[in-house]
C-alpha cells in the first residue's frame, strides 16, 4: 500500500481529499470531513473506490509540489515519451463540493489513464451511472456526483475508465461535483477559472502570515494545513483528515480522528494568533464555546465539527484495514471518557484569548465560573488521562497540573481584569493543588515528575508543567524530568508519549514516537537555555515531514516511515509554536501569545 507520507491533501474548507505520489485520491468525504467516503482505498484496495489519474505507464511520480502559500497541488511525471502535470484543488465551497484535476502536457506526447471508482458508504456501495452530455452522472442514496471532462469516458469492470494522449501545451480538465441527490444536478464550474480563483483565495489568505524568518517556509505550510482541516461553517478544526491509519502497523490502535479534540484548545489558538490569524482563532473560541456550554459535568474531550456531543464508536467489517490494521473506525468512544485535564485546557485557551483577543468585557465568563466550580469539586478524581488511555482510571500528574492551570487562570482573570469571583477562595485551591502535585506527582528517587502518582513511569506530557507555568523552566524539578526523559523515553532523540507495555492503558502493542511530544522536548529545552539543542532536535523533526511538507501524529523509528492519521493538527501547532519561539524566544507562558518584544531569542 501507499505510504502514510507519500499522500498530500487538497480541501475546501469542508473536507480534504488525499493524493498519492502514484496520482491516486485514495480517500474523500463527502460533503464532510466526518461523512462517509466515497473513495476508502486508503484503508483497503482499490475496490473501495478512488480516482486514479496518472501516465498510463503508472508509477510514482517524479516530483510534486504546492504551488507557493496554496493548498494547490501539481504532481509531475517525466516519462519516455514526456513530460506531463496533474494539478488538483479543490475551490472553496460555494454550496457544493468541486473537485478538480487539470493534465497539461509540458513535453513531448504521454498516454494517460484514467480510472473513477466511486464506492459510497467507505467502500460499500457502488452508485447507478449514466452518461450526459459531458461526462457521467452517479446516485446512490443521499449522494450525487457528477464528472465532466472533454477527455473520453468508458465504463469498464463498475469503473469509469478515461484514456487520451495529452501533448505540450495542451490542457484537459476533470471536474468532479457532488450535491445532495434530491437536489437538481447543480451547473459545471469552469476548471481554469476556479485555479485562478482557489489560488488567488490561497494566496490573500497566506499573505496575512505573521511568520518569519529562517523557518518561515515550514510554518506557512504547517498553517495552511491547518487552515484545511478548518471546517468553515462552524470554525472547528479537525485533529486530521483520516480515519483509522495505524499507530502500529497490523495492530489494533486505529481511531477516528475526524473530530474536534479540546485538548487542542490552546495550542490551537497560540499558534493562529501568534501567526497572525486572528479571525480564524475567534472562530475556534466560538466553536469552542457552544461546544462546552451546559452542564460542566458533562464537558466532552472531543466534539463534532459542528459541537455534536454523540460520537458513537462503530466498527466497519468490510475495510481490511491500512496494511491489514483492523479495526476500521468511525466515531470514538473516548468522547465519553473522564479526563480532567480538558477544564484545564479550556480556560487556559479562554484565558489566553482574553489577553490577547478581547477588546470588551468577558461574554463567557459565567461559563468559565461554571466550569471553575465544577472542577473545584472534581479535581481529586482520578481520570483516563490526556492520552485517552483505556485502562484503569488513575491520579494523572499531567491532570493534576491541568486542575490547577484552571485555578490559577481565573485568579488572574478576578485580579487583572476584574471579573466577579471568589479570588481568595481560589488562591487557597490553587495552592492546595500545587502541594498536591509536588509531593505525589514527584518521585525524588528518579528525580523527575512520573505519570500518576505513586507511579514509576514517565510520560511525555510532563514537559508541559513549565509550557503553563506551574514551574519556571529551569526549575531543578523540570530539568531532572527533561533528563528523564530524554534518558529513558525516546527512541533516536523522539519522545515517546508513555511506553505502553508498562502504562496499563488497555489495549495491546506498541506505537511510534509521537511527534507534537518531540516538538515539546524543543520547547522545555529551549525554555531550560538549552537553546542548541532544541534547535538541532527541531531542525530533525524537520526532516520528519513529506516531501510536500506534512506530518502525521507519529514516526516509526525502526522502519524512517510516518505513522497514525494525517495530515495531523496536533503535530503541526506544534511545530508552528516551537518554530516561533526558536526565531522569537520562548514564551512566558501559555496564556501568552509569543511575540518578538516577549523574550528576544540571541542573534
Amino acid at each position: 500500500m501507499t505510504r502514510i507520507e507519500d499522500y498530500a491533501i487538497v480541501g475546501d474548507l469542508h473536507t480534504a481529499a488525499l493524493i498519492g505520489t502514484d496520482g491516486s485520491i485514495d480517500w474523500l468525504c463527502l460533503p464532510h470531513f466526518d461523512s462517509p467516503a466515497c473513495f476508502a482505498a486508503l484503508l483497503d484496495t482499490p475496490d473501495a473506490g478512488r480516482w486514479l489519474l496518472a501516465p498510463a505507464a503508472g508509477g510514482t511520480c517524479t516530483r510534486r509540489r504546492y504551488r507557493p502559500d496554496t493548498l494547490i497541488l501539481e504532481t509531475e511525471w517525466d516519462t519516455g515519451a514526456g513530460r506531463v502535470r496533474v494539478t488538483d484543488f479543490m475551490p472553496p465551497r460555494d454550496g457544493v463540493a468541486d473537485l478538480i484535476r487539470i493534465v497539461e502536457g509540458l513535453s513531448g506526447t504521454v498516454e494517460m489513464r484514467g480510472e473513477l471508482a466511486l464506492r459510497f458508504d467507505y467502500g460499500h456501495v457502488i452508485p447507478w451511472v449514466r452518461r450526459t452530455t459531458t461526462g457521467i452522472h452517479a446516485v446512490a442514496g443521499p449522494d450525487s456526483v457528477q464528472l465532466s471532462s472533454p477527455a473520453p469516458m468508458e465504463g469498464e469492470h463498475l469503473r469509469t475508465v478515461s484514456e487520451f494522449t495529452i501533448k505540450a501545451g495542451e490542457r484537459v480538465p476533470f471536474v468532479l461535483t457532488w450535491s445532495p441527490s434530491h437536489h437538481r444536478r447543480p451547473r459545471t464550474i469552469d476548471a481554469e477559472n476556479a485555479l485562478t480563483g482557489t489560488q488567488t483565495y490561497w494566496e490573500n489568505w497566506s499573505s496575512r502570515s505573521a511568520a518569519e524568518g529562517p523557518y518561515r517556509d515550514a510554518v506557512q505550510r504547517s498553517l495552511i494545513t491547518l487552515k484545511a482541516l478548518t471546517f468553515a461553517p462552524t470554525g472547528g478544526i479537525v485533529a486530521a483528515a483520516t480515519t483509522s491509519l495505524p499507530e502500529q502497523p497490523g495492530g489494533p490502535r486505529n481511531w477516528d480522528y475526524r473530530y474536534c479534540w479540546l485538548r487542542d484548545a490552546t495550542l490551537t489558538l497560540n499558534s493562529l494568533i501568534t501567526a497572525g490569524y486572528t479571525d480564524e482563532a475567534k472562530a475556534w473560541r466560538e466553536w469552542l464555546l457552544r461546544a462546552v456550554a451546559g452542564d460542566p459535568a458533562d464537558l466532552q474531550i472531543m466534539y463534532s465539527l459542528d459541537g455534536r456531543r454523540r460520537l458513537p464508536e462503530a466498527e466497519i467489517p468490510w475495510l481490511a484495514g491500512y496494511e491489514g490494521s483492523t479495526p476500521v473506525h468511525t466515531g470514538n468512544a473516548a468522547a465519553d471518557q473522564l479526563q480532567l485535564d480538558v477544564w484545564g485546557e479550556v480556560l487556559d485557551g479562554l484565558s489566553l484569548t482574553r489577553n490577547a483577543l478581547l477588546h470588551e468585557p468577558d461574554d463567557s465568563w459565567d461559563i468559565q465560573i461554571a466550569l471553575m466550580d465544577h472542577l473545584e469539586g472534581a479535581w481529586q478524581q482520578p481520570d483516563n488521562g490526556l492520552w485517552e488511555m483505556r485502562g484503569p482510571r488513575r491520579h494523572f500528574t499531567h491532570s493534576k497540573v491541568m486542575a490547577w492551570v484552571a485555578v490559577d487562570r481565573m485568579i488572574k482573570a478576578v485580579r487583572q481584569f476584574h471579573l466577579p469571583g471568589p479570588a481568595d477562595r481560589w488562591e487557597n485551591l490553587r495552592e492546595d493543588i500545587h502541594k498536591d502535585v509536588m509531593v505525589h506527582g514527584f518521585n525524588p528517587k528518579m528525580n523527575s515528575f512520573v505519570q500518576s502518582y505513586g507511579g514509576t513511569e514517565l510520560d511525555a506530557s510532563l514537559l508541559l508543567i513549565p509550557k503553563v507555568g506551574f514551574l519556571p523552566p529551569d526549575h531543578p524539578h523540570v530539568t531532572g524530568t527533561i533528563d528523564a526523559i530524554q534518558r529513558d523515553l525516546t527512541q533516536d532523540g523522539y519522545v515517546l508519549r508513555y511506553r505502553p507495555e508498562h502504562s496499563d492503558d488497555g489495549l495491546p502493542g506498541g506505537e511510534g514516537v509521537f511527534l507534537a511530544c518531540s516538538f515539546w522536548l524543543v520547547d522545555a529545552l529551549l525554555g531550560a537555555g538549552q537553546r542548541t539543542e532544541a534547535t538541532q532536535l527541531f531542525e530533525r523533526l524537520l526532516t520528519l515531514r513529506n516531501d510536500v511538507g506534512l506530518l502525521s501524529e507519529e514516526w516509526d523509528v525502526q522502519d524512517a516511515r510516518q505513522l497514525g492519521n494525517t495530515p495531523q493538527a496536533f503535530s503541526h501547532f506544534a511545530l508552528i509554536t516551537s518554530a516561533f519561539q526558536l526565531h522569537h524566544g520562548p514564551s512566558p507562558q501559555s496564556d501568552q501569545i509569543i511575540t518578538a518584544s516577549t523574550n528576544p531569542a540571541p542573534g
